[in-house]
């Protein structure tokens, strides 16, 4: 039986999706209580925006800087950009006009394409590595999600101007990830809530342009309760997991969320599962413990690389200080690595982007 391996990553990849993936029936339920789709998307990132930005204001209005995670840095600033360009206004606009001309049903099986797409740019644009085993486990967990949102039918038509506009918010939405990834040693709280800023003004720009009217206050509160906690909150998790595990593997485990949508729908219908969903289910499952049991250990070698994240002293920090501080609590510092040469277990962290002999 192959080991299986739980860090904090995994926890955080895990839990992003689980509240991203609630966070849909719920916003189903609102959808009603707001006429335009795309209104009702501004409004889900603004509550995401506006909670962060508040989160933010209020932890560095009561912790000593070094506690803080590290700011972004003008260098961050187009690989910031770039995600915000593509997965805050390029994709959400493409899925809201794409959703004009395609049916539900092809949308939802589209949209799966988004965690493919992330995996492939992340493999073989940006290099990160990967084997058969969690290969095989990404195709695992993305089929399981696939089958969740099948239609039962096979009617619609995939090559209509919709799908090809789906398919592109789902490229959008990838390209996004794996830029992120390049400033997730950065503030987590900073970069999601400036891209759910960013998205929010402009999709809610867009739906009042169009001629949408702002619904009741209690449903705009509720909106923004829930886009907080499935865009937002959700999206921290997603970056300090991109931080400790490259973008593929957080991308495989953030694809299980149509499973947490799906239950959670049920429970809050009180229905009986559908064969179907445990199929999808034991897939999923099936998936995510590949990931689990990974075991990528060899001798590689850490150049020397000077940079500032938040961090503890471990086998990657042994520097000293010039300000007085123990050595167990977690800070943040501009530091310096030497080069390093040893083995053991790891993930394609921001420590560990070496390339490796295919």
């Amino acid at each position: 039986m192959a080991k299986i391996s739980l860090n904090s990553g995994v926890s955080n990849a895990l839990l992003a999706a689980a509240l991203f993936g609630a966070s849909v029936p719920f916003a189903k339920l609102l959808g009603g209580e707001v006429a335009s789709p795309v209104l009702l998307a501004g409004l889900l990132y603004l509550g995401s925006g506006l909670g962060l930005l508040a989160w933010w204001l209020l932890s560095h209005a009561s912790a000593a800087t070094r506690k803080h995670e590290a700011a972004l840095m003008r260098h961050d600033l187009p690989w910031l950009m770039g995600a915000i360009f593509f997965g805050g206004v390029t994709g959400p606009v493409l899925l809201m006009i794409g959703l004009m001309h395609a049916t539900a049903a092809s949308a939802s099986l589209l949209l799966n394409l988004e965690g493919v797409f992330t995996a492939l740019l992340a493999w073989f644009v940006f290099k990160e590595n990967f084997d058969r085993h969690i290969a095989f486990g990404m195709a695992l967990i993305v089929g399981g999600g696939a089958l969740l949102s099948w239609p039962g039918t096979t009617s619609w038509d995939d090559a209509s101007l919709g799908a090809l506009l789906i398919v592109g918010a789902c490229l959008c939405w990838a390209i996004d990830n794996n830029l992120t990834r390049k400033i997730s040693a950065g503030d987590p709280v900073q970069i999601a809530g400036l891209k759910g800023l960013v998205a929010g003004f402009v999709n809610t720009g867009i739906a009042l342009t169009l001629g949408a009217s702002w619904p009741a206050m209690k449903v705009m509160t509720a909106v923004g309760v829930v886009g907080m906690l499935g865009y937002g909150i959700s999206l921290v998790l997603f970056v300090l997991a991109l931080r400790q595990l490259g973008t593929a593997r957080t991308g495989a485990y953030f694809s299980v969320a149509p499973f947490f949508g799906a239950a959670l729908s049920l429970l809050l219908l009180q229905e009986a599962p559908a064969l179907l969903f445990w199929i999808a289910a034991t897939l999923m499952a099936a998936g995510v413990y590949l990931h689990l049991s990974e075991r990528h250990e060899h001798m590689h070698r850490h150049e020397p690389l000077t940079h500032v994240h938040r961090h503890v002293h471990d086998e990657h920090h042994r520097h000293h200080h010039d300000f007085p501080w123990k050595e167990e609590q977690a800070h943040t510092h501009l530091h310096a690595h030497e080069a390093l040469v040893h083995k053991h277990p790891h993930y394609p962290d921001i420590h560990h982007r070496h390339r490796h002999p295919r």
